[in-house]
């Protein structure tokens, strides 16, 4: 060993010494690179029409840089105004929706009443859309589509992207009540019978034009009964009843009301089409 440590100082200097030497010539390319890829000033014509040229090829990644470099070049022109937008599609297009978002919360910030804002907010809301997953999930995407289409709907409601952005709310609408009757029957099969009828009120308050409401309004049937809250469970059968008299929901509500021995002799011989009490139908219309 001593041996060995002996040499190693000499054998250190010698390569200290090639690497001394070596590293001019290293800074030097370095230096060179740098020259290489310094700012330079383009027109913004030049810069604008490569970005599209690079959207027909379907090179998103590089028109989204090159259109924002379109704002960094030229910020006042009428051409940064476009590019804004037009990165904001390059990103959704090329699926990064997050940056799509930061760029059309760029443009509508600096641009609300701009002829393409309704776009934007379109756009936008496709951005959140796409992303929207099951309903055992997050439903953050569900509420950002639902915002940025309602903004549309009530900013520029005669707008050629309006009547697809209503159809696309009634939607989420119906995901974010599928995500507030996914929670509700958890509660009910755990026996949190109280939860479960704020979960299964709250589609039928908040959710009223969704496909899950007669659902709601069989599972609250459940729910009362489990809690011996007769009347209550009677009640919503009878609602349902009357506003879904052809649903396999009202079915299995008067089906289970009158396996309990809770139904009326009248009730029992009610067809699914008969009319239910004037009270009833006051509270329901």
């Amino acid at each position: 060993m001593k041996q060995l440590t002996s040499h190693f100082p000499k054998a250190f200097g010698r390569v200290a010494a090639i690497i001394l030497l070596a590293l001019p010539l290293a800074l030097g390319g370095c230096a060179g690179d740098e020259e290489e890829t310094a700012y330079v000033e383009r027109p913004v014509e030049g810069i604008y029409n490569d970005a599209m040229d690079s959207m027909e090829a379907g090179k998103y990644t590089s028109a989204a840089k090159a259109f924002d470099e379109v704002e960094r070049q030229h910020p006042y022109s009428k051409w940064a105004t476009k590019a804004q937008v037009m990165s904001g599609y390059a990103y959704y297009m090329n699926g990064d929706y997050d940056d799509a978002i930061v760029a059309l919360d760029r443009f509508i910030d600096l641009h609300p009443g701009h002829k393409d804002a309704a776009y934007a907010w379109y756009l936008k809301g496709l951005s959140y859309y796409e992303q929207i997953s099951g309903v055992a999930r997050d439903q953050r995407m569900t509420e950002g589509a639902l915002d940025a289409f309602d903004n549309l709907v009530r900013r520029f409601p005669d707008s050629d992207y309006a009547r697809d952005a209503r159809l696309k709310v009634d939607l989420a609408h119906d995901h974010l009540a599928g995500k507030d009757m996914d929670v509700g029957r958890y509660y009910l099969r755990a026996g949190h019978h109280l939860a479960a009828i704020g979960r299964f009120r709250r589609v039928i308050e908040k959710w009223g034009t969704t496909t899950h409401v007669p659902e709601a309004l069989h599972r609250l049937t459940e729910a009362y009964l489990a809690l011996g809250v007769v009347e209550e469970a009677r009640y919503t059968a009878a609602v349902l009843r009357h506003n879904f008299p052809d649903s396999e929901w009202y079915r299995d509500s008067w089906a289970l009301l009158d396996s309990q021995d809770v139904l009326t002799a009248e009730e029992r011989g009610l067809t699914q089409t008969a009319v239910v009490p004037s009270e009833i139908k006051q509270e329901t219309n």
